[in-house]
């Protein structure tokens, strides 16, 4: 008996192998497709089979109450579903280290190797490696940590498989909810992993170690680069700017304003002496720096959505400052000519909340494969005009806690937040010594080259993978 919704045909006995379940998620997602597909492999075993540690080497954690701290010497980094996706680590909520060590939360500790699977919300089934340099993050109860065993399997060979489109259709079609997407250890403790001769299991794991080391290097290269821009322009204090435990902005009084401004969030005392602090250091404003460049945010136009083939991913500012993007997938005919940008604009999330960990007022850099994007309206393109100062050395400081600081007191609006243009233009931006300059600019460009090989190598595990996979299918 064949039970037909749509057009995909739904055999009785596939209930039973998916628990019986009646709602669509494992039929439509092609979860039962490719265990189909997966049994006609030599080999294969069970998720649970080939890991090993807390629980069984797959699980999540208990609620709990999160305090979180601003001061590193008391917290550690936490990580969350949404940033583990994120290709910059270093603003993450920081959770108290007392609770974070404790018997109750210690075993949340991140390790290299692992691999992390959104269980939670909206968003539930992504993946993600863990890199060397998160090995002093903890997670979060709503993502699941796969950690495998060594003795039986690579680490990098099975995060290849949970990545692939295969390992996708099995993790979505394992997810339970209506309203609030969830999935289980218990979930995908079944799911069968291709096994292969040791060579091409080595082989999918090196390239996707390299990955996970190249993109650990990004981000030491980029808080190296940071470190280099503040201390070339005699403001190494501004590395460690410590804004919370500055005295808050309460009861202050400006002796004069203009008609610029009314709002007390532009001259807050905290910002104002940032502000002086980087006028002490010898540079020019942003807006001489852009003359002749870009620094304005892009045109609003209305979607039309298209193909891959014959279209353009079009980026929004969250999926920005993700490792890889998912964007829609727009025309770029019936889009203005501003969704492409040049090499080595930075764009700046110019619309937002004033949340603690929110992205607005938060940079990102676009060169090499992320010139191939379109990305939207709802950032400042920020655009160098003067060949002596580059994007760049102008990111080693616009990715930084004070640009950050500085931006967000430029603030206008009631809910949604922009940038007032004149204090943005007026910004003034340290400028070091051409040869500190040049060093700077040229760290940022190589922490992006290994960005960029990066995805190249782990494309090519999770082709090998597919082709494997496909040729023992048959």
């Amino acid at each position: 008996m064949k039970i037909a919704e749509l057009s995909n045909p739904v055999m009785s006995s596939w209930f039973a192998e998916q628990g019986h379940r009646l709602d669509a998620s494992p039929y439509v997602a092609g979860s039962l497709k490719t265990k189909k597909l997966l049994e006609r492999l030599p080999a294969t075993e069970p998720l649970a089979a080939l890991t090993t540690g807390h629980n069984g080497g797959i699980f999540n954690g208990p609620m709990f109450k999160r305090v979180y701290l601003t001061d590193p010497d008391h917290s550690v980094p936490f990580l969350g579903t949404k940033d583990m996706m994120a290709a910059d680590l270093t603003t993450l909520p920081r959770l108290r280290k007392a609770d974070a060590e404790s018997s109750a939360l210690s075993y949340l500790r991140l390790k290299p190797g692992m691999t992390l699977i959104s269980c939670s919300g909206f968003n539930a089934g992504r993946r993600a490696y863990v890199r060397p340099d998160m090995s002093d993050c903890w997670s979060s109860q709503d993502s699941l940590k796969v950690e495998p065993n060594p003795e039986k399997i690579k680490s990098g060979y099975l995060y290849a498989f949970l990545l692939s489109r295969f390992g996708e259709s099995l993790v979505r079609g394992s997810v339970y909810g209506s309203a609030v997407k969830h999935i289980e250890p218990h979930h995908i403790a079944g799911l069968p992993v291709p096994r292969f001769d040791s060579a091409v299991e080595d082989r999918i794991h090196r390239l996707v170690e390299h990955s996970a080391r190249l993109r650990a290097t990004h981000q030491e290269q980029l808080v190296a680069a940071t470190k280099d821009f503040f201390e070339s322009n005699g403001l190494p204090e501004l590395n460690n700017l410590r804004w919370h435990q500055q005295e808050r902005d309460l009861g202050f009084e400006v002796a004069s304003v203009g008609s610029s401004s009314l709002r007390a969030l532009n001259f807050a005392p905290r910002a104002q002496r940032l502000l002086n602090k980087l006028t002490s250091a010898s540079g020019r404003s942003l807006g001489e720096i852009c003359e002749g460049g870009t620094l304005r945010t892009g045109a609003r136009f209305k979607r039309i959505d298209s193909d891959p083939g014959h279209g353009v991913r079009l980026i929004g500012q969250r999926q920005s400052f993700w490792l890889r993007p998912e964007g829609r997938w727009i025309n770029e005919a019936q889009a203005p000519d501003d969704i492409r940008l040049k090499d080595e604009t930075i764009l700046i999330a110019a619309r937002g909340t004033l949340g603690e960990n929110e992205v607005y007022s938060r940079s990102v850099f676009v060169t090499g494969s992320w010139l191939e994007h379109a990305y939207s309206q709802d950032y400042v393109r920020l655009l160098s005009g003067d060949p002596d100062v580059s994007g760049a050395y102008l990111f080693a400081f616009f990715r930084s806690e004070a640009a950050f600081r500085a931006l967000r007191s430029f603030s206008v609006g009631g809910k949604q937040q922009e940038y007032h243009p004149q204090f943005l233009r007026a910004l003034h931006i340290p400028l070091a010594p051409p040869a500190d300059r040049a060093r700077i600019a040229a760290t940022v460009r190589y922490a992006y080259q290994c960005r960029d090989r990066a995805d190249v190598l782990e494309d090519k595990a999770l082709a090998l993978l597919t082709t494997a996979i496909e040729e023992a299918a048959g």
